[in-house]
């Protein structure tokens, strides 16, 4: 008899905990979805963070670092890209120079980037001036590092580079563009509310 008792209330508490966690889990992907209308890119920016959910939950602070990180490690994915291109054998004189240029774009928003998310997180509960002067700081190098992607990008323009290395490299910048430029808005959306 003590045996079922305890069965049941093992049971019992395992479905409250189940049923606690998704509640609080789709909460938390509300709130990202509702966050992310003030995006320019809302959906890439549920996609790419609804699977931080259960570590986002409800704070602004947490979103913001996410998208941040989300930046950061799509940005080194595209560099990582980017060196292996340039290592093709083949490659235009033009393409080469344009991949070259790209890669050095892709190491300052890294290094932008990377600045962001450290600022970001030292921040702990800093108020007045002192969080001004922070996000000011991540305002400026977040800006920066999306005109980065966006000379990397650029410096493919034209015909003469057309081709499949233009269009993979386009797709990589566009997409690390896209969220780099969600994760500005989120950092604004948290320094407003702040």
């Amino acid at each position: 008899m003590a045996a079922l008792k305890f069965i049941l209330l093992t049971a019992l508490l395992s479905l409250l905990y189940f049923f606690g966690t998704a509640d609080s889990s789709s909460v938390a992907t509300s709130f990202i979805k509702s966050s992310c209308k003030v995006t320019t890119y809302p959906e890439v920016c549920v996609t790419s963070l609804a699977g931080y959910a259960p570590t986002i939950k409800r704070s602004p602070q947490h979103l913001a670092q996410t998208a941040l990180s989300i930046s950061l490690d799509r940005a080194q994915s595209a560099q990582s890209f980017v060196n292996k291109l340039c290592k093709f054998k083949g490659l235009k004189p033009r393409e080469y120079a344009a991949l070259k240029d790209c890669l050095e774009e892709m190491s300052d928003t890294i290094d932008r980037i990377s600045k962001s998310v450290k600022e970001l997180e030292s921040m702990g509960r800093t108020r007045g001036n002192d969080f001004q002067w922070h996000m000011s700081n991540i305002e400026t190098w977040i800006s920066a590092a999306l005109t980065d992607e966006n000379t990397c990008g650029d410096g493919f323009a034209g015909k003469a580079l057309n081709g499949r290395i233009k269009a993979s490299i386009k797709a990589r910048v566009t997409h690390v563009a896209q969220v780099t430029s969600n994760a500005l808005a989120l950092i604004n959306q948290f320094a407003a509310n702040h």
